[in-house]
This record gives C-alpha cells, sequence and structure tokens, in this order.
C-alpha cells in the first residue's frame, strides 16, 4: 500500500464528517432563504407536497455530493503535497 493512501485514510476519515457537518448547514441556510422556513420538509410530513419533499431531497442532495467532492478533493491535493503522490 502505497504512503500517501496509508496517510491519506485518517485524513479522509476527519473530512467526511467535517463534510457531513459543513453540508448539513449550509442546506439548512439554503432552505431557509430560499423557502423562508426553519426546517426541509420530511418524506412522511403529511401537510407537505411532493413537489416540496422532493425539491428539498433533491437540493439536499446535490449539497451534499457537491461539498462531499470539494472537500475530498482538497484533502487528496493536501496528502499530494504533503507526500509528493496523489492518495488513490
Amino acid at each position: 500500500m502505497k504512503a500517501s493512501k496509508i496517510a491519506y485514510k485518517p485524513v479522509g476519515m476527519a473530512l467526511g464528517m467535517a463534510a457531513g457537518l459543513a453540508a448539513g448547514a449550509l442546506f439548512k441556510r439554503t432552505w431557509k432563504v430560499l423557502a423562508h422556513e426553519d426546517d426541509a420538509p420530511d418524506a412522511t410530513d403529511e401537510n407537505r407536497s411532493w413537489p416540496e419533499v422532493l425539491l428539498a431531497a433533491t437540493l439536499q442532495g446535490a449539497i451534499f455530493a457537491t461539498v462531499k467532492a470539494a472537500v475530498y478533493r482538497a484533502g487528496a491535493v493536501g496528502v499530494r503535497g504533503l507526500t509528493g503522490t496523489w492518495p488513490g
């Protein structure tokens, strides 16, 4: 196993947790601005429409995927800077 891959494992785990927290906060803030509500609809909330629930889920998924990719990419670049090789 390459040294960069070994070095990246704990970094990747920490980055994953940080990405989840950051994405959750960003989604909550984004939903509040777009919908003028504090909480996004739950899929089982009978008082919410299909379009509301699906829009919230789509937006949440897009934000989580984007933040995760950005954070992992930055981590990989950092590991390459430290070890000289790309993790993976």
